[in-house]
């Protein structure tokens, strides 16, 4: 069976692959984003050269429309990037494409890339949650191989976190909420502080103390409404350096209250390259869509 994976990336970017029913992928292409229909074009031209495809997984950035009853399920809504507010991409694809094909977002990717890897590896995570911390700050809960949130995604970014002492008069930067966790620890909030990239910050600055305070308590919030067996954190701000931070602010925060494990274990970087684990996710999303598709 040959499958294809369409996911967009942290940097722009539009990654467009085909493997088989096992998550093994045989060939890959990327594409920068551009104009929406400059972009869908080259990734549909790919596709189309795979005479054999039998499903196509897709993810993307958001917000999405998930709701399978919308008239505007498979939509990119409010995108704040230029030019790609409302773009039909589901539809898009299935006018091109009389084959099944899945549908969400870029971090339910990648959680699900994790989960199939964990099974595939013979040590299986039944219950996971995928935080990324980049532009944006984005979750993906995968529990017993079903997705949480049944009107969206979850939207851990926009939770409201006990602010920092050394970190008052920082007004955030979400447009919405201002100082939300997004607000607060974004590339975009980090930033709008030091007026520097995150990679040209030194990891000595006591900025990263901050946000990974903030941070901990995005996985103290996530350990208490969702008991997973393990909490991923991912996007272009994690090195293993902001890891140990976050953990000791989490033991700090949490102070024992319920039995996590291992900290090492339970609170981890991804274990792939997160644009493979998308792909990983994609597969295994068509593969299913395709099979839910053939029962019906």
């Amino acid at each position: 069976m040959l499958l294809g994976s369409l996911c967009t990336t942290d940097h722009n970017q539009m990654v467009c692959a085909v493997g088989d029913g096992k998550c093994n992928i045989s060939d890959w292409i990327v594409i920068d984003l551009t104009e929406p229909q400059e972009t869908l074009e080259k990734a549909i031209d790919y596709f189309k050269g795979f005479d054999d495809l039998a499903a196509i997984g897709i993810s993307s950035f958001g917000p999405l429309e998930l709701r399978t009853y919308s008239s505007q399920y498979g939509y990119i809504k409010e995108s704040s990037r230029p030019n790609w507010q409302n773009i039909n991409l589901l539809g898009t694809f299935k006018h091109h494409f009389n084959i099944p094909i899945s549908f969400t977002t870029d971090v339910n990717s990648r959680a699900y890339g994790e989960y199939i890897s964990s099974i595939l590896n013979d040590d299986p995570i039944l219950s996971l949650a995928y935080i990324t911390i980049s532009d944006g700050v984005g979750v993906g809960i995968v529990n017993d191989g079903k997705f949480v949130g049944h009107m969206g995604s979850p939207e851990i970014g926009h939770i409201i976190p006990q602010r920092n002492v050394n970190d008052q008069d920082f007004k955030g930067t979400c447009p919405y909420q201002g100082d939300c966790l997004e607000g607060l620890v974004s590339t975009k909030a980090i930033e709008a502080r030091t007026h520097q990239r995150p990679q040209e910050i030194s990891m000595f600055n006591p900025l990263w103390d901050t946000v990974a305070f903030y941070i901990a308590q995005s996985v103290i919030q996530t350990t208490v409404f969702i008991r997973p067996q393990k909490v991923i954190l991912g996007g272009s701000i994690l090195n293993e350096i902001e890891l140990g931070k976050i953990k000791e602010q989490f033991k700090k925060l949490f102070d024992g209250y319920l039995d996590v494990g291992d900290i090492d274990q339970y609170i981890t970087l991804p274990s792939q390259d997160a644009d493979k684990l998308s792909i990983i996710g994609n597969l295994a999303l068509a593969k299913q869509q395709f099979y839910s598709e053939d029962i019906r």
